[in-house]
């Protein structure tokens, strides 16, 4: 016989997960997003998304401005600093596991304030990440992760950023010049990684991967030219292994 203990299943409070589906979909969009659209994304009915929407402005969770929710200040509580270091060391420790999948450097940047900012480095002495002889902030057009990033910019933006940081050759295998740099992220296709060879480090391939987070951020990889074989099939288990990792909303909030 079956003892209660054995068969026992979890209480789980719906309202609560519902809320917390609401909050990350608010959490999705940068800029915030109407009550019907959360109430889409997080599968709810509009009557229990604006109930819930209602609860949570109340506590302080979310605000509500011009029509959208945003994240309010208790929201912006829970990222205190001993927190967002404990997330920043669950991101370190992702990267670090993926750079030895792998086998390869493995990078994480977004793009915040009109600059790209490298914020994670994965690598060993065995496969160190590209040295940054030129500024990734400044060369956003001459590495993967940079293309990758400016590519998910609208045009507004990404105009901004190359009048502030102009297209530039960096080696030979570089783009020549701003036209050619816009055809460029014109070809992308939406959902293929960005790849770049030998146009920020000669010697080096890199390819990088949009994260969707609520905000522009990217993830890439590099390894040597005589390993290009690998940089696709590798890019797309780190597809696979950040995917996986992005259900959580506690990584999604980190960086």
């Amino acid at each position: 016989m079956t003892t209660a203990s054995s068969t026992a299943v979890p209480t789980l409070i719906g309202s609560v997960q519902r809320a917390l589906r609401l909050l990350e979909a608010v959490g999705a969009h940068r800029d915030g997003a109407p009550a019907k659209q959360l109430a889409r994304e997080a599968g709810l009915p509009l009557p229990t998304a604006y109930h819930l929407l209602r609860t949570l402005t109340h506590e302080g969770y979310l605000r509500r401005e011009n029509g959208v929710f945003l994240f309010g200040s208790a929201a912006e509580r829970l990222v205190d600093d001993g927190a967002l270091q404990s997330r920043r060391s669950t991101m370190a420790q992702s990267l670090a596991r993926w750079r030895d999948i792998i086998g390869a450097p493995v990078y994480c940047a977004v793009y915040r304030e009109g600059e790209i900012e490298l914020i994670a480095v994965a690598d060993t002495p065995a496969a160190p990440a590209v040295e940054e002889w030129a500024s990734f902030r400044e060369t956003g057009h001459a590495h993967a992760i940079g293309q990758c990033l400016l590519s998910r910019l609208d045009e507004k933006a990404r105009e901004d950023h190359l009048d502030r940081h102009p297209v530039q050759p960096l080696t030979r295998y570089s783009v020549r010049d701003r036209p050619a740099f816009l055809e460029r992220l014109r070809s992308l296709e939406r959902m293929e990684p960005v790849v770049e060879r030998q146009e920020y480090a000669l010697g080096t391939v890199c390819a990088a991967i949009p994260i969707a987070v609520g905000y522009t951020a990217a993830m890439a990889i590099s390894v040597p030219l005589d390993e290009e074989d690998r940089l696709l099939p590798a890019v797309e288990r780190l597809r696979g292994e950040v995917a996986s990792l992005l259900r959580s909303f506690v990584f999604s909030i980190s960086i």
